[in-house]
């Protein structure tokens, strides 16, 4: 084989390597739902948030369990000299020389509660398990919330990229054909290194923005708990599909809403219900339960042989009366109620100020698609042309492509924050989230599908 034959061999091994290599390297595109469940499918949070269910559910268990009864088992009348010798008893012989047995007794106690403490018990159980369930609920509406910020903080700055991008593209474009220009004598030198100087300046905010990108895919992956080629994730350019969610109403109605829907609030109100029944519960401790025993006896020095009995067992409560349980469930009480009222106030703020940014955002977007992009890329275009043409000045020239940048800059951010402003709205009122993204909330506890 020749030399020309093994370059041309090693030129297409190269070749192949490279197109592997960058088949390998491109990135991923995400939708938010992709996002959000790879979140929850990782996520230890929500993981410990459903354990706090089964908990729940264990209590429940145990509240509802009866007392076991005992059995007991018992010999009397033991001596180690005199073993029932003798024994006048019908049952025994009358020989001083023979024994007549140990006595033996067999019982069986139960505890029977009264006052309906058992009933209290299982009330207040059922309530944990629903506050918990109604935990795991405001979990996922809080982390919902946080993964889309940092998912639509990664597509805010790959928007900047494209442009920063574009701005390079553009001054590329604009350099050569002033480079032609500048030897035809139709610009001056100065001229031309103004806007040299201001493609530069393009291309440091391009590694800025590059900077920016990489910055947010590692906060993204920081959150889903770094997956396999998370720093190769790239958002989609997916805006929220705006539901009617309750916008439109008054804030009264909207606040009524959302303090029908937010679980923060239904868990804390269920918390007040359990204390409710744990008060309830300490107050009855007074009542005394009752034990009950029956059994039967055989005794062999007794005129009556074998023999069966029953008894009652009650304690008095005569110089401790559960005040000190009573009263620290009264304060439990009265916490519970409070911390429920402190969240009826927090939630009337939260749907106050999401309303108002929904509203805010809303507007500004809706200005810049009105034509605001439009004049400014006009304004570009126009200063551009007359540039070209020696109608205007550079300085004016390089004015008009930093409108059109920062214009286009404020128009992003504004979509971003429309977004953000849509879904923190939805997180103020509680609305509900679909339960396939939320893959452990149906108890698949070890699923991974990210590998």
């Amino acid at each position: 084989m020749n030399k020309k034959t093994l370059k041309s061999a090693a030129l297409v091994l190269l070749l192949s390597f490279l197109g592997i290599f960058n088949s390998a390297a491109q990135s991923q595109e995400l939708s938010v739902d992709e996002v959000l469940s790879i979140f929850y499918q990782r996520n230890l949070d929500l993981i410990a948030a459903q354990y706090n269910i089964d908990r729940s559910l264990a209590d429940a268990v145990i509240a509802s369990a009866i007392p076991n009864p005992t059995v007991g088992f018992q010999i009397g009348e033991l001596s180690a000299s005199n073993m029932n010798k003798g024994s006048n008893a019908t049952g025994c012989n009358h020989n001083t020389d023979v024994s007549c047995g140990a006595a033996e007794y067999y019982s069986f106690s139960q505890l029977i509660e009264v006052a309906g403490k058992r009933g209290l018990r299982i009330q207040s159980s059922g309530f944990a398990t629903q506050a918990a369930e109604s935990d795991f609920r405001d979990a996922v509406r809080i982390f919902s919330n946080m993964v889309r910020n940092s998912y639509y903080q990664l597509l805010q700055t790959q928007k900047n990229r494209w442009l920063a991008q574009e701005i390079v593209d553009h001054y590329e474009i604009i350099s050569k054909a002033n480079s032609l220009r500048m030897k035809k004598g139709d610009i001056s030198e100065s001229d031309f290194l103004r806007v040299k100087m201001e493609a530069m300046r393009g291309q440091a905010d391009l590694d800025n923005a590059q900077a920016a990108v990489e910055l947010a895919q590692a906060d993204l992956a920081v959150i889903l708990r770094w997956p396999d080629k998370s720093l190769q994730f790239e958002a989609k350019e997916q805006w929220p599909e705006v539901n009617n969610i309750g916008q439109n109403l008054s804030k009264e109605d909207l606040i009524g809403k959302a303090l029908q829907q937010r679980p923060d609030l239904q868990g804390d109100k269920l918390r007040a219900e359990q204390a409710d029944r744990q008060l309830e519960l300490a107050r009855r401790l007074k009542y005394p339960d009752v034990t009950v025993t029956g059994g039967y006896a055989h005794d062999p020095s007794n005129n009556a042989l074998n023999t069966g009995f029953v008894g009652v067992s009650v304690p008095l409560p005569l110089f401790y009366q559960y005040q000190g349980e009573a009263d620290k469930a009264a304060v439990n009480l009265s916490q519970s109620r409070l911390v429920a009222e402190q969240t009826e106030l927090v939630i009337r703020s939260d749907v106050i100020g999401a309303l108002a940014t929904w509203n805010s955002a809303k507007k500004i977007v809706q200005r810049f698609r009105d034509g605001l992009l439009d004049d400014a890329l006009a304004v570009r275009n126009s200063s551009e042309l007359a540039y070209s043409k020696g109608a205007t000045s550079v300085l004016d020239f390089i004015e008009a492509q930093r409108s059109y940048k920062n214009v286009m800059r404020d128009y992003y951010a504004a979509e971003i924050n429309r977004a953000n402003a849509y879904y923190d709205l939805e997180k103020s009122l509680g609305a509900a989230v679909d339960g396939d993204k939320a893959p452990v909330a149906r108890g698949n506890k070890n699923q991974d599908t990210t590998k």
